[in-house]
């Protein structure tokens, strides 16, 4: 039997049953609804119960795998070479004859001259020299006495004069108001110079003039 006669007969015994369903939903229906309601209800079971049946009877369609065809490949066509053309002769541009030579231009002169010597110029061109700082001599150095007998003086009433000054002084033999009243001026220069962290404040701060009227008896702003 072949694949057609069987799928007829598998659809006659489906229509066969659906008329099997729907004439038994007639019988039942016809003596409490009616006849036209259960004649209604037997042909709305054949047309489902037939439907479904057809439908769970249909074959499956089976799924090929396709087969990918090949690409053909492009056709190269050979082209004729293409002569190159010869090169051309390089052209050559003419010598252009170098621009005559221009005269340089002279030196401007100074716009402006001295007509004769500033004043002064002379004086100022003979003091020029190079400048040399130079330390005090030691023969310059105020005299260094011990300390006296009586007791030192109180260095620190002097303006500008602290412990560590004091100090610094009672080291180099500096012990009265005396003693500083009675420095000249190298020996002022001496001690702007070599004292430690204190250049220039003997001059500065007017020790002498201190010193002399501390010396006298009378007292300073800082005393």
């Amino acid at each position: 039997m072949g694949k057609a006669s069987m799928n007829a007969a598998n659809s006659k015994n489906t229509y066969i049953a659906a008329g099997i369903a729907g004439a038994l939903v007639f019988l039942f229906g016809i003596a409490s609804k009616g006849f036209f309601a259960a004649l209604l209800l037997g042909l709305i079971a054949a047309l489902l119960l037939g439907a479904l049946l057809v439908w769970l009877g249909a074959p499956v369609p089976q799924l090929t795998a396709l087969k990918p065809s090949p690409i053909p490949a492009p056709k190269v066509t050979p082209q004729a070479p293409v002569a190159q053309e010869p090169a051309s002769d390089p052209v050559i541009a003419p010598d252009v004859a170098a621009p005559a030579s221009v005269a340089e231009k002279p030196a401007e002169a100074p716009l402006i001259t001295a007509s004769k010597p500033l004043a002064g110029e002379q004086e100022l061109a003979s003091r020029k020299g190079s400048w040399r700082y130079e330390a005090v001599a030691d023969e310059q150095r105020p005299e260094a006495r011990d300390r006296p007998a009586g007791g030192a003086d109180d260095l620190r009433q002097i303006k500008g004069i602290g412990p560590a000054l004091e100090a610094q002084l009672n080291e180099l033999g500096v012990w009265s108001f005396e003693q500083i009243a009675e420095w000249n001026a190298p020996e002022i220069a001496w001690m702007d110079d070599n004292l430690k962290g204190f250049r220039g404040r003997v001059s500065r701060d007017d020790w002498v003039g201190q010193a002399r009227t501390l010396a006298s008896g009378a007292r300073t702003g800082a005393s």
